[in-house]
């Protein structure tokens, strides 16, 4: 199997749109799954027409459509007519897994349902991803990640006393939920390989993210703690957070009273070690708005760069707060390769990511750049038995 991609011979039909969904296939793809987005006939993806670029957007090529459909193919196909139906239920037939995220009753109003489609296929993995699951009296509100944020509590337990609530600087329920989903296809094919069956998941973006916030809704609902607006801060110790350097602002996370210590004698302050306030781990953090302007004032005398490397030189957990752009450029991400040069017809060539999990014997990468809408209609159409005067036929009607 060495150098065999993870999920070769593995064929995932994706009807999924904008984020949580093709983030989800997108891994599937990178492992070297067959991925074939099914798009509508008319604009495809939502996300093909959403992206910072105006000219990318008007050729259905967004940068939000880059960003995560790199290894897969496209299809069109107008599943409201009886001849797309027909068709993707032939594809059915062939496939090990089937990804959407339309709300909970679309693929049974369509006559497509798990049941129905388990039937043709019994060895079918179907993983439905939704905002709030299939059942339950929310099951069929709409939701995008923002109302999912809000609703979730994770909101509620970001900034501080004068910035509240605040949302997540990216969609994190979209992209953990895909996640989610990711990780669900995989257990559900390494069950079929025990089984020789195939099985409905139900993925919901409020449940995805819960065990993300673990420490937090732990505090609550076993320690009884409701959670503290800390802003920058951690609120498991002192000092941890985000502090002012001559230059910008610099991370310090020590956790460890032997990590506080080096902090300490690091910054010159070996007083503060015996200082009573800041002794004990939970004496600094109930005095922490005491400890950090002592702590500040020594760091405003030195660059964040010198800080780091003393700190870490410590064994002290400090980092550097980076810009977005100096973030994907630093040079440990260039070595962990965690983006791929793709050439994109018609665009040039783009940086999309790559799997970030690295496998020693069956390494992922990627391939192909984001299809084109409908790029590969004609080829997946002629593998189940259209003809070219076929397929002619059905872009006349609306089916393709």
């Amino acid at each position: 199997m060495n150098g065999e991609s993870l999920l070769a011979g593995i064929r995932v039909l994706d009807l999924t749109n904008v984020l949580s969904g093709p983030f989800a296939t997108v891994h599937l793809a990178l492992l070297g799954a067959e991925v074939i987005k099914i798009e509508n006939p008319a604009g495809g993806d939502l996300a093909r027409k959403l992206g910072c670029v105006p000219g990318f957007n008007r050729k259905l090529m967004g940068t939000s459509y880059l960003a995560q459909n790199a290894n897969k193919k496209s299809m069109t196909l107008n599943l409201k007519t009886p001849e797309g139906k027909e068709i993707f239920r032939t594809l059915v037939k062939g496939a090990d897994v089937l990804v959407e995220n339309f709300r909970p009753d679309v693929m049974k109003r369509l006559g497509l349902a798990y049941d129905v489609l388990a039937g043709i296929n019994p060895r079918l993995i179907y993983c439905a991803i939704s905002g709030f699951g299939q059942t339950g009296p929310d099951a069929l509100k709409p939701a995008y990640d923002q109302i999912i944020q809000g609703l979730s509590g994770e909101m509620a337990i970001n900034g501080d006393e004068r910035l509240h609530p605040l949302r997540s600087g990216f969609p994190v329920c979209d992209t953990v939920g895909g996640l989610n989903a990711a990780f669900a296809v995989m257990a559900a094919l390494y069950g079929r390989e025990r089984t020789g069956e195939g099985q409905f998941i139900d993925v919901a973006l409020l449940d995805s993210i819960m065990p993300l916030m673990g420490w937090v809704v732990a505090n609550l609902m076993i320690g009884g703690q409701q959670p503290v607006l800390m802003g920058n801060e951690n609120f498991t110790a002192a000092p941890s957070g985000v502090f002012r350097t001559r230059d910008g602002y610099i991370n310090i996370a020590a956790n460890k009273q032997e990590q506080w210590e080096s902090v300490a004698d690091v910054l010159g302050l070996p007083e503060l070690k015996a200082d009573a306030r800041f002794r004990e781990r939970d004496d600094r953090k109930k005095n922490r708005k005491e400890l950090t302007p002592l702590l500040e004032e020594k760091l405003m005398q030195g660059e964040t760069a010198a800080w780091v490397e003393k700190l870490n030189d410590s064994d002290v957990p400090a980092g550097a707060i980076l810009t977005l752009e100096g973030a994907v450029h630093q040079p440990q991400v260039a070595h962990r390769d965690a983006f791929a040069t793709v050439a994109v017809p018609g665009i040039g060539d783009l940086r999309v990511f790559n799997l970030t999990a690295k496998f020693s014997k069956t390494p992922a990468r990627v391939t192909a750049p984001p299809p084109a809408l409908g790029e590969h209609t004609r080829d997946l159409l002629g593998e189940i038995g259209y003809t070219e005067e076929d397929v002619s036929r059905l872009k006349e009607a609306g089916v393709v």
